[in-house]
């Protein structure tokens, strides 16, 4: 009897001791865990080429997960893979966020080598800290699925350098932009063999990523200036934004800092919003108003039977030109230019700041896009940046810099010799003095006076409604003594809240 009771006495030790190990295991599965460790298991598992591990890992990996890494490994003749993580980080501003950037170094087939840098995004989802994965993680020039091909070439790579001579780094957020001046510069008549990266994705044409294995050839200096490149990858540090810096008296980029992917800061088309009122504001300056000039600013208007609202119900009755503009008035600006402007002189001083017309920096890029309105409707959505206007974060960096400046200049990433397409000519813009003081107005006692921007500077917020109802983009273009910027945040909402922020943050940079 005893044996057979210390026989069911273990019986029941046994099962609850089993029901204590579930109980551990189901309340360690309910634990949030750390970004450290979930990226610790990202990286083994990336590295021991397990591919369902890692998709367990990510928050909401897409159907084509796996398929997307077996295309780069299968393009590109992969054999061996080396990660190296750098030092997690943890905005202080956001707790439930986290990132890393990392290093990839892969052998192809050809034997040659590929290294790049890239990022990846953790968030704490459900509870749980996941990795947030997109197509950018595999590598940052990338916004969708992607066919991968090594292609043998006969042009030796040529080198850039920024603008004092240094050489420009092989990784970051420029290496997509210094791989498209390799695709427009890399014929130099040499005849070293190399292996060309090349990627397709979203029916775009073949983008050549590198050139490897190839001597080394010509160095091209650039326009860019590696402190303020500095200064906006800092500020563009995570999220989905960019950051395009240059010069209003030459044209010249100084910095891209671009995490939008698919370097969209040149090729993207987004509504400007709000910020595109600099140009309506120059048109209605040259056409006989002045900053002071008496206008209504009603909380809503109906104008070409369009219903216009300003954001948060502003409402500021009468008041002058000046104040309509600093605190971003949708109404005044859309019934101003549908009663007195016309499409075509709006027309006319967007084409004065460059819409329309081809932008050759040097690499390929996307002009700004101002179709002729078609009725008083699209006439007062056109006027507030909205409907069918359409630009990239260069273009509006290119408007910032045309009212500092008092003329607008072609951007460029090269000297101006070395740009074999048609060139837009400089043009002067309208009322340059008076629209500098508007949008110094906008900083000190408009939609931008709360984000912390220095004292000089100069700018418009812009927050543009997309089309399928999501979060807005946020904007900030400007400019501080011979620097002018754009700032995007893609669905960032605010300009205000948002953008100028960032800003303001890179502005800070350069004085240190």
């Amino acid at each position: 009897m005893r044996a057979r009771g210390v026989l069911v006495l273990a019986g029941v030790l046994a099962v609850v001791l089993a029901a204590g190990v579930v109980s551990a295991y189901r309340l360690s599965r309910r634990s949030p865990g750390s970004p450290e460790q979930v990226s610790r298991d990202y990286f083994a598992a990336w590295r021991n080429g397990s591919l369902t591990s890692m998709a367990e890992l990510v928050a909401d990996p897409p159907d084509d997960f796996a398929e997307q890494h077996r295309a780069l490994s299968q393009g590109l003749l992969v054999y061996s893979i080396r990660l190296a993580p750098a030092p997690l980080v943890r905005p202080s501003t956001d707790p439930d966020r986290a990132r890393q950037e990392f290093t990839v170094t892969r052998n192809l087939g050809s034997r040659v080598t590929w290294t790049y840098r890239s990022t990846l995004e953790l968030g704490l989802v459900k509870g749980r800290w996941r990795v947030l994965w997109s197509p950018a993680t595999l590598h940052p020039a990338l916004t969708g699925p992607a066919t991968w091909k090594l292609t043998e070439t006969e042009t030796a790579p040529v080198t850039f350098a920024d603008r004092s001579g240094r050489a420009l780094p092989d990784a970051g957020l420029l290496q997509p932009y210094i791989a498209a001046l390799s695709e427009s510069f890399g014929n130099t008549g040499a005849d070293t063999m190399g292996w060309a990266v090349e990627v397709t994705t979203g029916g775009r044409p073949p983008q050549r990523l590198a050139v490897l294995g190839a001597d080394p050839a010509e160095r091209i200096k650039t326009t860019l200036d590696r402190r303020i490149q500095a200064a906006a990858e800092e500020t563009i540090s995570d999220g989905t934004a960019a950051l395009v810096a240059v010069r209003p008296s030459t044209g010249e980029v100084l910095a891209v800092a671009d995490r939008l992917g698919g370097r969209n800061a040149f090729l993207g088309s987004y509504p400007p919003g709000s910020s595109f009122k600099v140009v309506t504001a120059a048109a209605l300056l040259s056409d006989g108003m002045s900053a002071g000039s008496g206008v209504g600013c009603p909380a809503s208007v109906v104008t070409a039977q369009r219903t216009i609202r300003n954001s948060d119900d502003l409402s500021l009755g009468d008041t002058a030109l000046r104040d309509a503009f600093a605190h971003s008035c949708n109404t005044t600006f859309a019934q101003l230019t549908v009663d007195r402007l016309g499409a075509g002189k709006l027309a006319d001083a967007a084409k004065s700041f460059g819409f329309g017309g081809p932008i050759t920096p040097g690499i390929a890029a996307v002009r700004g896009g101002f179709p002729e309105p078609d009725g008083g409707a699209e006439l007062a959505e056109a006027a507030i940046g909205q409907g069918r206007v359409q630009a990239s974060p260069l273009v509006m960096a290119m408007v910032a810099a045309a009212a500092a400046d008092g003329r607008w200049r072609p951007p460029r990433l090269v000297d101006a010799k070395l740009i074999r397409e048609d060139r837009q000519p400089s043009r002067r813009v309208p009322a340059a003095g008076a629209l500098r003081d508007m949008m110094r107005a906008a900083v000190t006692d408009g939609t931008a006076k709360g984000a912390g921007l220095p004292e000089g500077t100069a700018g418009k917020t812009g927050t543009a409604e997309v089309g399928d109802g999501g979060e807005p983009h946020a904007w900030f273009i400007g400019f501080r003594g011979d620097v002018a910027f754009a700032v995007l945040v893609a669905s960032g909402g605010s300009g205000g809240r948002t953008a100028a922020p960032l800003a303001a943050r890179f502005l800070r940079a350069l004085d240190q």
